[in-house]
């Protein structure tokens, strides 16, 4: 697969902070911290690449983090209530489907500005959370809830391959099937999209329920890797996810990006917390370089987007 000129930044820059760990701080790929990235980074790419969708349609969703949070509590306490482990993971899954679809609802159908609604879902999704549980954690999880009761190898296993195939499918679906042009379209000129026949409501309305849907599964399968789980799971995760997918070279507006870059994406923005843990910085810098990597992102997409405008103008007959 050709790498674009964006992707393969991100992979210079991924090379680069990896030799500068790497001669500095070498226990950073110890193969117990490594582990425990990989297992903390598939969640993160699972939320990730339902984000790619939205965010390759025009739009954006900030409740991620608050959809994580729901459906992992939702996963524990249906474990406690005596579901099997895998049926309480499914009932996160089905937890964050619901939700995504109420955000592409009001976005797709009431036409509420997608920042507008998702920044109120987020809101009220978390302070509804913080107000069920009065900020308790779910504890007294069942034994077999934790890794799905598989033993840990075989969980670390199956992510790496859900990882995979999840990754797969959706570059697949995004190059090939009707719905992945559509996605695009509807993010380069929804006017157009709609003119040529697509439903770009609809596109809209399924790509946040694909993206709640993913975001519950990554909640479920991050629960269980413990035996208690946070009230306040997921905070800040909205900002990870976006970063990595714009990092990756997707542009806000819409129409432009890959599943390659937002693989990419995540990989380098899952390096930098545990990094700054290991060169003994606070680890309150990690949001600042989220939020200036962004911003990077967005300026390097807006010159690029005007450089291309300005080109396709030279080039029209006076």
């Amino acid at each position: 697969m050709k790498l674009q000129r964006m992707e393969l930044a991100v992979a210079a820059a991924i090379l680069a902070f990896s030799a500068v760990l790497a001669l500095t701080v070498p226990e950073f790929f110890a193969r117990a911290n490594l582990i425990d990235l990989f297992l903390s980074s598939v969640p993160v790419l699972i939320v990730a690449l339902g984000m790619t969708l939205v965010i390759l349609t025009g739009e954006i969703d900030i409740s991620s983090g608050s959809v994580f949070a729901i459906a992992s509590v939702m996963a524990g306490a249906a474990a406690k209530s005596g579901l099997p482990p895998v049926a309480a993971a499914l009932a996160g899954c089905a937890a964050g489907a619901l939700l995504g679809s109420m955000n592409g609802a009001l976005v797709a159908y009431v036409r509420i500005p997608s920042i507008v609604a998702t920044l109120a879902a987020m809101i009220a999704l978390r302070d509804g959370l913080r107000w069920a549980t009065q900020g308790a954690w779910i504890d007294n999880l069942p034994a077999g809830f934790q890794w799905l009761g598989w033993p840990q190898p075989a969980f670390r296993a199956a992510m790496f391959v859900l990882a995979i195939a999840l990754s797969g499918a959706a570059a697949w679906i995004l190059a090939n099937l009707p719905i992945g042009r559509a996605i695009y379209a509807t993010g380069s000129n929804q006017e157009a999209a709609r003119l040529a026949g697509i439903r770009t409501p609809l596109v809209k309305f399924w790509t946040f329920t694909v993206l709640g849907a993913l975001t519950g599964l990554a909640a479920a399968l991050n629960a269980v890797r413990f035996n208690q789980i946070p009230s306040n799971t997921g905070l800040g995760l909205e900002l990870k996810v976006i970063a990595a997918v714009v990092v990756g070279g997707a542009a806000v507006t819409g129409g432009s990006g890959s599943i390659t870059g937002t693989i990419l994406g995540v990989t380098l923005m899952g390096m930098i917390g545990p990094a700054l843990t290991f060169l003994g910085a606070s680890a309150y810098w990690e949001r600042a370089i989220q939020g200036a990597i962004i911003l990077a992102a967005i300026v390097i997409s807006t010159i690029r987007m005007h450089s291309r405008s300005g080109e396709r103008r030279a080039a029209e007959p006076a």
